[in-house]
C-alpha cells in the first residue's frame, strides 16, 4: 500500500482534463502537494520557484492578500523561465486571532503558534495561481478552511514538537499527520493540507474562460498592497 493510499483525504480527489495542450508544471517544492496532485491522477512535472517569489508582508495586507500575492508570483517566476506549460502555484499560511501564521522559523516558534491555536478556531487560506506559458493567460484564487484545534496538553505539545513534523508546515502542524486533535468545521480537507483540490478541478475546468491576459515580463502582484 502506497503512502498516500493510507491517508482517508488522498483517496477519491477529483480531477479533470487540462485546459490546454501543454504539460502541468507544479511550481513548488512541496511533497504535499505533489502527493495531491499524483493521488488524483494528474501527471506534471516540478519547477520550484526561487526563494524571492515570497518578498515579505505588505502593510496592512490580509491574508489572504498575501497568499493570492505568493501564488502569483511564484508562477510568474517559473513561466519567466519555460516556454510552454501550464503552471500551477500555490501557497497556504494559517490565521487566528488577527495573526497570520506561516512556517515556524524554529522548534521554539512552533511552540508559540502551537500555543497560540490551541483551543481555538482558525482558518487555513491557500491561494492558487494557473498560468499558461503558451497562452500568456493566468488565474489567481483564494480558498478558506475553518478548523478547531483542540487544547493541547504539555505532554502532546512536547510529543508533536519533538517529532519534527511541524517543519515546513505552514501554521505549524500538518493536517495529513492525521491528529485528532485537528477538526476541520468548514471548508476543503486539502486545502489545509496545501491544493484545494475541489476548486482547483473547477478552476482547471473554467480556465479558458475566466483567465486574463498578463505581462510575463513582471512578477508584480495583480492584488494591490
Amino acid at each position: 500500500m502506497s503512502e498516500t493510499s493510507r491517508i482517508p483525504l488522498m483517496n477519491g480527489l477529483m480531477s479533470t482534463s487540462l485546459p490546454t495542450d501543454e504539460d502541468l508544471v507544479l511550481a513548488s517544492g512541496s511533497p504535499r502537494r505533489a502527493e495531491l496532485l499524483t493521488a488524483a491522477g494528474y501527471r506534471f512535472r516540478v519547477m520550484v520557484a526561487g526563494d524571492e517569489a515570497e518578498c515579505g508582508m505588505c502593510s496592512r495586507e490580509t491574508a489572504p492578500e498575501l497568499v493570492a500575492r505568493y501564488a502569483y508570483r511564484k508562477a510568474a517566476d517559473v513561466v519567466s523561465r519555460i516556454d510552454q506549460g501550464l503552471v500551477l502555484a500555490a501557497d497556504t499560511v494559517a490565521s487566528c486571532v488577527g495573526q497570520i501564521l506561516g512556517k515556524p522559523r524554529d522548534q521554539d516558534h512552533a511552540e508559540e503558534i502551537l500555543r497560540l491555536l490551541s483551543g481555538r478556531k482558525h482558518d487555513v487560506y491557500t491561494g492558487v495561481c494557473l498560468w499558461s506559458a503558451r497562452q500568456n493567460r493566468c488565474l489567481v484564487d483564494v480558498v478558506r478552511t475553518e478548523l478547531e484545534m483542540l487544547p493541547l496538553t504539555d505532554d502532546m505539545l512536547d510529543e508533536y514538537l519533538d517529532s519534527m513534523k511541524w517543519e515546513g508546515k505552514a501554521g505549524a502542524f500538518g493536517y495529513q499527520d492525521g491528529h485528532d486533535w485537528l477538526v476541520v468545521t468548514n471548508g476543503s480537507e486539502s486545502n489545509v493540507v496545501g491544493l484545494p483540490m475541489e476548486r482547483l478541478t473547477e478552476l482547471l475546468e473554467n480556465f479558458n474562460s475566466i483567465a486574463e491576459t498578463v505581462n510575463t515580463g513582471s512578477i508584480s502582484s495583480p492584488r494591490k498592497c
